[in-house]
């Protein structure tokens, strides 16, 4: 049996993973799944799944969940279609960090995103916030504060700026606002994350000091350099990552890049 490697990055904040997602065995992807709930999220280079060997690797994790703003893929009903053009003006589709659709009620808890066509090694990275890092370092009298607050998470938070091409093309009609609330603070196996999307949070229920001044520090918090690892994407390859102590963000960029998303519930 053909043993898996994983690589930290330096800072910690994800994990590499040297292996053939085509030829997995049940012991390798409990490894896998160990490693994601330790790191938040994994890269797998040069994977270059098909859409059906791609959606049989995701559904090891759990069951595919809809993305309520856009239509899937027209043969693939779990596939979103991640794009950008070179043509487009404006932010990327994601770009500011945030956690997926956050503004659910029982939001995903896997995300998984394939590159099928991207620009030069360097443009059109994605950042990623590992918030196990981000909430060990809070001072403790910032963790004693959050620690029983729930946040207010709404679709059209700042994030939705960045949809409306890929709304205008292929969205779902009907949809002004969806709003869900969740704790700020998470555990993943015993250890706890910060779960607030700058994207996506508007608001903090019974908090009566001012709201914008915690969420605009625990933003910033969120996304210090210490705390992020910019991924290079090439062809073919998956990252895979918690959206319970994961932020992740699009970076700007001009040119042609087409991604497959999948969300795992």
């Amino acid at each position: 049996m053909t043993k898996i490697k994983f690589e930290p990055t330096t800072n910690n904040v994800g994990c590499y993973v040297f292996t053939d997602l085509k030829s997995l065995n049940k012991t390798q992807l409990g490894e896998i799944k160990e490693s994601l709930n330790k790191f938040g999220v994994l890269f797998f280079k040069n994977q270059n799944l098909n859409p059906s060997e791609y959606i049989k690797f995701s559904s090891f994790f759990g069951t595919p969940a809809k993305y309520p703003m856009l239509k899937p893929h027209k043969d693939y009903k779990d596939i979103y279609v991640i794009e950008r053009k070179k043509t487009d003006l404006g932010k990327s589709f994601g770009e500011g960090p945030h956690t997926d659709s956050s503004y659910l009620n029982s939001p995903p808890r896997y995300t998984f995103l394939q590159a099928i066509n991207v620009p030069e090694v360097g443009k059109g990275n994605t950042m990623f916030y590992n918030q196990f890092l981000a909430y060990e370092a809070l001072p403790k009298d910032m963790k004693d504060k959050i620690r029983d607050l729930r946040g207010v998470f709404s679709s059209q938070g700042k994030i939705a700026q960045t949809r409306v091409l890929r709304e205008a093309e292929h969205g779902t009609s009907g949809i002004k606002e969806i709003k869900s609330k969740h704790k700020l603070v998470q555990s993943i196996d015993g250890r706890k994350t910060i779960y607030s999307s700058p994207g996506h949070i508007v608001g903090i229920i019974d908090f009566h000091s001012n709201q914008d001044e915690l969420i605009n520090f625990l933003s910033a918090h969120q996304t210090k350099k210490k705390f992020s690892y910019s991924f290079a994407w090439s062809k073919g390859d998956i990252a895979v990552w918690s959206n319970r102590c994961m932020l992740h963000a699009a970076t700007a960029f001009n040119g042609d890049r087409k991604m497959f998303r999948i969300t795992i519930q």
